[in-house]
């Protein structure tokens, strides 16, 4: 590569660091004054320009349905205060729908400060984490209520306006969000923008506070030491915490022969390369005799994709590239450049990943570039660069862990790494792949069942999406004309998903081709009642019920 394209990757990539990131850059200068007027110019210029920017705009909001919220914006705005356009100028933009092209609010929405107290979205719950040390009393606390507004309510109505890839990016961003009065104000979340009201539980009891503006908006994504933390007194930092703003580094813990590496941002330091950082770190584990590697992605929220490449290598040339001694923590801020690195790591390696799905998907659209509105001098960014590093088939919303392993409050609360503990005491288990080729060759439905049976039950396979492959089973053996058998398949489908509209089309469509037009008719209606725009289900219950 010449300098002029590394020159031209850096600068694209320079914004391809984690859309959360880039939401909450500090203000510089008090905002200009604005009026209708300024704001409807704004608006214009906004959606012409994401549309003239990004690489397909309108891939998953229609171009009708885009322009048709720009202008029922444009007739409201005369009647909103300035902080409430502007978080509609949120909700528009994350209307395109991936987690690279959003709006940077923090100068508008955080100029006064955010609350002094850090959400954060466990896998039992939304607790403060983190407070400034005068509403340490709140530490530890469970969040119940959104200015009497249940929190799960409470979340569906920010949803909108987080701009994400999947769910994970509402996890991480949701939890901010609960402490920046305007945006609950706008939504309804609070009676003022310059206060929150909650209901918490702690210690059994249930009380409302109300707290005002008195920290700093980048506090709430790294809390200073100043800021007490829920964790017990006596738990000990775990490893994962212990170096959150260091781009990587490294550990060898002797007791088990673990070898573990840090991975927190696809970036160079001032004084190290990532490839010589990698290089060294491979080279460490072998002298240290390793016997377990561990690569941490769970922190990275991107950088420069063009430096994934020795990580990549290192770890296929590494002799700890093997099934149950080579793991990747992964989790919602795994983004961007870390999303690629995912994907090249599960490609070429023997990797087997470990945590929360990531929070960008395989294939995705990145590489955001910066837009200025004219008047408000709002800064927001579009993808430019569609990234297709897996195989256009695949839409994934996320790369799954092989294992799961979620942080509860409390293991968070007593420092325990559930991700570690999970690599720890690892054993290989038949995966999914490995039961349905089984399956293929042997063609025994009932022993897929019972396994797949087991293999759901298992809460380390909660994340690992099955019903795709399971659908596509009954569908090869249906064109084998197996019939009888591909019908099991899909009420095998259905009993795992029951949710699912498409799995009982599919088993619909078996007895159909079987010639039992009432179970055909009454799977077909099922999947009406659960998504009543299935259309191959809505003309197939027409066409029985003439």
């Amino acid at each position: 590569m010449n300098m002029s394209r590394i020159l031209a990757a850096f600068l694209l990539t320079t914004f391809a660091i984690s859309a959360v990131i880039a939401q909450h850059a500090p203000p510089q200068t008090p905002p200009p004054a604005m009026n209708a007027d300024k704001w409807r110019e704004d608006l214009r210029f906004m959606a012409a320009e994401i549309e003239k920017m990004h690489k397909n705009a309108f891939h998953r909001v229609s171009r009708d349905e885009f322009y048709k919220e720009v202008s029922a914006l444009e007739q409201k705005i005369p009647s909103l205060e300035d902080h409430q356009v502007v978080v509609e100028f949120i909700r528009i933009v994350a209307m395109v729908g991936d987690g690279h092209t959003g709006l940077r609010w923090g100068a508008h929405l955080a100029a006064g400060g955010v609350l002094p107290v850090r959400f954060y979205q466990f896998d039992d719950g939304i607790f403060i984490q983190n407070t400034l040390p005068e509403q340490k009393d709140l530490l530890g606390a469970k969040l119940v209520a959104v200015n009497g507004v249940p929190v799960g309510k409470a979340i569906e109505k920010l949803t909108p306006y987080i701009w994400r890839d999947n769910e994970m990016g509402i996890k991480s961003t949701a939890a901010v969000f609960l402490s920046v009065p305007p945006i609950l104000h706008s939504l309804g979340l609070s009676g003022s923008k310059g206060t929150g009201t909650f209901t918490i539980s702690k210690d059994g009891r249930e009380r409302t506070v109300e707290l005002k503006p008195t920290a700093k908006l980048g506090e709430l994504w790294d809390p200073p030491a100043a800021w007490p933390s829920a964790r017990r007194s006596e738990a000990s930092v775990p490893l994962w915490q212990k170096d959150p703003t260091n781009n990587f580094w490294y550990e060898f813990i002797p007791d088990s022969k673990t070898f573990y590496i840090q991975f927190n941002a696809v970036q160079n330091k001032s004084d190290e390369t990532v490839e010589a950082f990698f290089g060294k770190a491979f080279e460490a584990a072998e002298k240290q005799g390793a016997e377990r590697l561990v690569i941490d992605l769970r922190r990275n929220g991107g950088g420069n994709n063009y430096l994934n490449l020795p990580v990549t290598i290192g770890a296929v040339k590494s002799k700890l590239n093997v099934r149950g001694k080579f793991f990747v923590i992964i989790g919602r801020e795994t983004f961007s450049a870390a999303q690629n690195a995912v994907n090249d790591l599960e490609k070429y390696t023997n990797a087997t990943f470990v945590g929360e799905p990531t929070g960008a998907s395989p294939n995705h659209f990145g590489d955001a570039r910066p837009i200025i509105l004219p008047n408000s001098q709002i800064r927001l960014q579009a993808s430019t660069l569609w990234w297709q590093d897996k195989d256009p088939r695949d839409t994934r919303v996320w790369k799954a862990p092989d294992v799961a392993a979620d942080l509860t409050f409390e293991a968070y609360r007593a420092g325990r790494d559930p991700a570690m503990e999970a690599i720890l005491s690892f054993k290989p288990a038949a995966s999914f792949d490995a039961i349905l080729n089984e399956a293929r060759t042997t063609l025994d439905v009932a022993t897929f069942a019972k396994r797949m049976r087991e293999f759901r039950a298992n809460p380390a396979h909660k994340y690992i999406e099955v019903e795709t492959r399971i659908n596509n089973a009954g569908y090869f053996l249906l064109g084998q004309n197996r019939i009888d058998q591909a019908i099991e398949v899909f009420k095998l489908n259905v009993e795992l998903h029951p949710g699912s509209a498409n799995a009982f089309d599919s088993l619909g469509e078996g007895y159909l081709k079987k010639g039992d037009k009432t179970n055909a008719l009454s799977n077909y209606r099922k999947a009406v009642e659960l998504d009543p725009k299935m259309q191959t289900a809505v003309d197939a219950v027409k066409e029985l019920t003439k």
